[in-house]
This record gives structure tokens, C-alpha cells and sequence, in this order.
């Protein structure tokens, strides 16, 4: 099979990437080792930056988005029992972000992909990528015990943190920077109504917590935990009375409870691999970098590296110029670590780390105090939170 741009991966960023280079004229083939129903289930962020929707609209899949997402325009911090506001749009200049899950996001830009009949090529095995330094790279993969072979000008590695893109390049022409936090997030989605309808962020004595929602009728619920704890100890009464204690008394009392329909334990890291380009195979998304899903970055700076490899291509292909897959990297790196260091930053001030002291803990409340009490601390948040430029 012959394509202009073989895409490995097909989560959001894959899929995003294929319809964009669809509207442009350039010819592309998706990639995934998994089924459909299998992408699908993976319950992952919700908040888009107004950036991403931007592209959502440009790539034609954004009718059910704002038919059915709520567009949040602040956030509130909780701290010594009290929620203060982060008015958003006001402090970015009418700037907003938008809560529609990941998961809905994935399905628009299948169904998408499928109208327009272009190709995805499911349970997609033993794939390898070959030639990334020369002119016609090659991504080989087993489909029915059958090998098959798609040469293209470009791959596009959207595969995520264990996917085989960055793994085909040689270790000793990647830098990596990494973060490991020293505890978890415990989540439970719920068909309960959302405790507030903008989001909540806890910093608490018994360590931080997030309320957040998919929908109107849809909740989704963090505590953090210890690494060690197994989610088969957490039954939902214990969750929600966990939750409880940790929130003010009012947002306490307004919590309605019900059964958990998704529960796990997620892991905090920073990671950072450097390039994001080696030859004709580019990186985007969790193939490149990870975020603590503190500062709601993730699925985010995957559609930030979508948007300019994007039109690095589409500047390739149109005014047949190298200059945009050239800068690439840089880039896209460039925005990467300003969305870490916000990361780093949202986890550092509300979470208990286990080493943490009367010190460490009176100093994290004095930068609370003086974020809610300071315009330009709250404006500095604010247009972090909504999405820096691209």
C-alpha cells in the first residue's frame, strides 16, 4: 500500500492529524493495534482548550460538541474549607474551556473517518517502522497472520507512551526528562449530577481532590491515594465518604452519590522526550510527552503537536517548502514545556507529598492565599488554564 502519510495510532491526535490532512488533500492511512469498541473504552480528560475546539471545527466533527459540551468560563480552588472562583473568561479576555469527554471526541473523529471512507486499519499487529532516514519510510504490521507493508513520504508516530514510534529510534538520539509524583489519583465515574458546575480543586490536609464532570448527568470524581493502595480496597461507600472529608460544607452536603460505573487508580508523571522529529518520522502526543493530568494539559498539547504538524505537512505538500516540519520540533516543544511547567506547577500546590512538613504545607497555603488574592497571579492561571497560544 502507497500513502503520503502513515499514521500510527488511532486516538484523538491520530485521528485528528488524518481528518485535518484529509481537508487538505494529503492522502493518509491509520494505524492501531487495538479494535474500535477497545479505543473507545479508554476513559480519559475532558476539558479542551479553546484551541483544540478551534480544530475540531476545522476538521468538520464539531456539530455534536456544541450541541451537547458545557463551556466552562471559571474554575474554583479550594482551600482551608473555602472555594474561591477563577474567572476565567474574564481574566483572559473572553477565553473559555469546554468539558466534552475524550471518549466522545475519539467517536466524532471515527465516524468522521468513516464517512469520508478513508482507511483505518484495526487490530493491527507487530508493527514496525523501517527507513525513518530516508526518502520513503515504511510501517509493517501482521493483520490475519498476514504481513502487510505501507510505504509513505511521512509516519507519524501517535501511538502513545508504550507505542513502537519512539521505541524504533535509536536510544542514543533521544533525550528524555522525567518526573515521577509519589502518589496516584483514585477516579470514579458516575451517573450522578456534578456537585458544582464548574470544576473544583481541592488542596486538603488529607491531600487533594477534583470535582469534575463528563455531562450535565455525568460525574467523574478524584482523590489522591498512595501508589501501594489497590483500587479493590476502595469500595464505592469508602470513596465517596473519602470525598466528603475532603471538600467544603457545602459542596459536601450538595454531593449526591451513586454507584461507580469506571473506577481506578492513575499514576502521576512528567515525561519529555526530545526531539519530536527523527528524520521523516515525527512524534505527537503521549509518544512524546506526559503530563500530571493536574492542569487538564494532556489531550491538549496532543492537539497542540497536531496542529503544527499539521500545517508543517500541509505547507510540505502545497507550497513544497520543509520549513514547518524543520521548525517541528522546536515548535512544538516550545508550548510543551510552558503546558509541563503549568503541570508541575498545579500538582506542586495541591497535592500532600509524603515528605511534606508544617513548612512545606503553610508555604503551599500562603501561594493559595496569594494566587486568589492577586489579579495577576489569578490572570497568569487563567491563561495558562485556557490554553496558551499556538
Amino acid at each position: 500500500m502507497r500513502t503520503q502519510v502513515a499514521i500510527v495510532g488511532a486516538g484523538p491526535s491520530g485521528l485528528l492529524l488524518g481528518q485535518l490532512l484529509h481537508k487538505y488533500g494529503i492522502d493518509n492511512v491509520i494505524l492501531e493495534r487495538k479494535d474500535p469498541d477497545y479505543v473507545l473504552s479508554r476513559i480519559r480528560a475532558g476539558v479542551l482548550e479553546q484551541g483544540m475546539v478551534n480544530m475540531l471545527e476545522e476538521a468538520g466533527v464539531a456539530q455534536r460538541l456544541h450541541q451537547e459540551a458545557l463551556p466552562h468560563d471559571g474554575i474554583e480552588i479550594a482551600f482551608s474549607g473555602k472555594r474561591h472562583r477563577i474567572d476565567l473568561k474574564t481574566l483572559t479576555g473572553g477565553k473559555i474551556v469546554t468539558v466534552y469527554g475524550q471518549t466522545e471526541v475519539t467517536r466524532d473523529l471515527m465516524e468522521a473517518r468513516s464517512a469520508a471512507g478513508l482507511t483505518t486499519i484495526y487490530d493491527a499487529a507487530d508493527v514496525s517502522i523501517h527507513d525513518i532516514d530516508g526518502t520513503s519510510p515504511k510501517v509493517r504490521y501482521v493483520k490475519d497472520g498476514v504481513t502487510h507493508e505501507v510505504v509513505c513520504d511521512f509516519v507519524a508516530g501517535c501511538d502513545g507512551y508504550h507505542g513502537v514510534s519512539r521505541q524504533s529510534v535509536p536510544q542514543s538520539a533521544v533525550q528524555t526528562y522525567e518526573r515521577i509524583y509519589p502518589f496516584g489519583w483514585l477516579g470514579v465515574l458516575s451517573d450522578t449530577p456534578p456537585v458544582s458546575h464548574e470544576l473544583i480543586y481541592v488542596n486538603h490536609d488529607r491531600g487533594f481532590a477534583l470535582c469534575s464532570m463528563r455531562s450535565a448527568h455525568r460525574s467523574r470524581y478524584y482523590v489522591q491515594c498512595p501508589l501501594t493502595d489497590d483500587v479493590a480496597e476502595w469500595s464505592d461507600e469508602r470513596f465517596w465518604n473519602e470525598l466528603k472529608s475532603r471538600l467544603d460544607d457545602e459542596a459536601a452536603h450538595k454531593l449526591v452519590t451513586g454507584p461507580s460505573i469506571e473506577k481506578s487508580i492513575a499514576p502521576l508523571r512528567s515525561f519529555v522526550a526530545e526531539p519530536m522529529r527523527f528524520g521523516r518520522l515525527f512524534l505527537a502526543g503521549d509518544a512524546a510527552h506526559i503530563v500530571p493530568p493536574t492542569g487538564a494539559k494532556g489531550l491538549n498539547l496532543a492537539a497542540s503537536d497536531v496542529y503544527y504538524l499539521s500545517r508543517a505537512l500541509r505547507e510540505y505538500y502545497g507550497e513544497k517548502s520543509q520549513a514547518g516540519i524543520d521548525a517541528y520540533s522546536a515548535n512544538a516543544l516550545r508550548r510543551v514545556w510552558k503546558a509541563e511547567r503549568f503541570s508541575w506547577w498545579m500538582t506542586t500546590q495541591l497535592h500532600r507529598f509524603p515528605d511534606s512538613d508544617g513548612f512545606s504545607q503553610r508555604i503551599q497555603t500562603a501561594e493559595l492565599d496569594y494566587l486568589v488574592n492577586s489579579q495577576a497571579a489569578m490572570t497568569a492561571l487563567a491563561e495558562n488554564y485556557v490554553g496558551l497560544p499556538y
